[in-house]
């Protein structure tokens, strides 16, 4: 749901000729309320997407601005965007992936308890990881830096028969009802059954796992390691197609790209999970308001006590979407009423605030919008 040329929205009105979003907004700029106008050079600057996840996806990472201009002007193929591409995901049901690097002390835990990973990374590195303290943060990062870079660049042959080596132990302790937990066993296991011979499988002993439960986020800044494993997301982002990826996909992997941009900087799982915060105006209205200015995004819960509930004005652009519940919804801006059930789409101009009259118990809907709000926003889900 946006206007980026690979995927721009249709919109389904039977009053005009059908266009896409990108030329209706291009026919009709002061929708984007003045400030986006100016800022974002008559462009929505931000993408909204549902996704539901089976098949992990890509190990990869985003580049921040200046590298993503580089990128697209040295290999444009690869990399069709100029722009940045921060991005936020929101649970729909219980979620998985994996974000930013573990602590120093996991990592260590799986190098001595997973031999086959040891090997990769070499007994040099590893032992200069696992000597690295806590007081140094650059020497952690730089010895981080070097364990998972040997990773990601081992030589294929070496690293496909210590993958065929691990599997074989894992899936034999499982059989025989040990716990494989130390080596991520389960995990493992399950990524490598998806991309058998992949190197990306060796991540999970890098990179956190992070269990969101609904409502709950994670945003992915600049150079910030991550893959999606399971589970539906609502997912925000700048309107951009620029992605590294370097494992656990049949896409163009760039590892060296991958490896040099990379935060380096271990932390917690629990410190990934975005909040997001109630407003003090709506108490049925959530924002999660991550620190770019491209997008926002927030969620409308609304109770089965009330019939009409108003979706305020903002002084931008932004898209509706319904998650659950049905409700009639009419517009300050037209006079035609819209019937909106699970999965309806509603681009809502600037200064436009849409009334909705709820027809069943706790209807919802999500909604992003662009920079500059801080009055109560609209958007629903959940």
């Amino acid at each position: 749901m946006g206007t980026h040329p690979r995927g721009d929205a249709i919109i389904l009105d039977n009053r005009i000729p059908q266009k896409t979003l990108g030329q209706w907004i291009a026919d009709n700029p002061a929708c984007l309320g003045a400030k986006v106008k100016d800022t974002f050079q008559g462009q929505l600057p931000f993408l909204f997407k549902v996704l539901s996840v089976n098949t992990a996806l890509s190990v990869q990472a985003h580049p921040n601005k200046e590298l993503a201009a580089k990128l697209h002007a040295q290999f444009p193929e690869q990399y069709p965007d100029a722009n940045h591409k921060p991005e936020m995901a929101i649970a729909l049901t219980p979620f998985e992936g994996l974000c930013g690097f573990r602590p120093v002390e996991e990592i260590v835990c799986f190098l001595q308890n997973v031999p086959e990973l040891r090997a990769l990374i070499g007994a040099v590195a590893a032992e200069q990881l696992e000597r690295s303290g806590s007081d140094d943060p650059r020497g952690v990062s730089a010895a981080l830096r070097v364990c998972f870079t040997r990773l990601m660049k081992s030589e294929k042959k070496f690293f496909v028969d210590q993958l065929n080596m691990l599997v074989k132990r894992l899936s034999q302790e499982a059989a025989e009802g040990k716990d494989t937990s130390g080596s991520n066993g389960a995990l493992l296991l399950r990524l490598h059954s998806q991309y058998p011979g992949d190197i990306g499988c060796f991540t999970i002993y890098f990179l956190n796992l992070v269990k969101l439960e609904p409502g709950e986020a994670l945003f992915l800044g600049a150079n910030e390691p991550h893959a999606y494993l399971h589970g539906d997301c609502v997912e925000c982002m700048a309107c951009s197609d620029n992605t590294v990826r370097a494992g656990l996909t049949p896409k163009f992997i760039d590892v060296l790209t991958l490896c040099e941009m990379l935060n380096y900087t271990p932390a917690p799982s629990s410190s990934k999970i975005f909040a997001a915060a109630q407003s003090q105006l709506d108490p049925h209205v959530y924002l999660y308001d991550p620190p770019v200015p491209d997008f926002a995004i927030m969620r409308i819960e609304i109770p089965a006590s009330i019939k009409l509930y108003l979706v305020s004005a903002m002084d931008s652009a932004s898209i509706l979407l319904v998650i659950q519940g049905t409700a009639v919804g009419t517009s300050t801006a037209a006079a035609s009423e819209m019937a909106l059930h699970r999965g309806s789409v509603l681009f809502v101009s600037a200064n436009e605030s849409i009334s909705l009259h709820l027809s069943s118990p706790e209807p919802a809907a999500s909604s992003e919008r662009d920079p500059g709000h801080f009055p109560p926003r609209h958007s629903t889900f959940e």
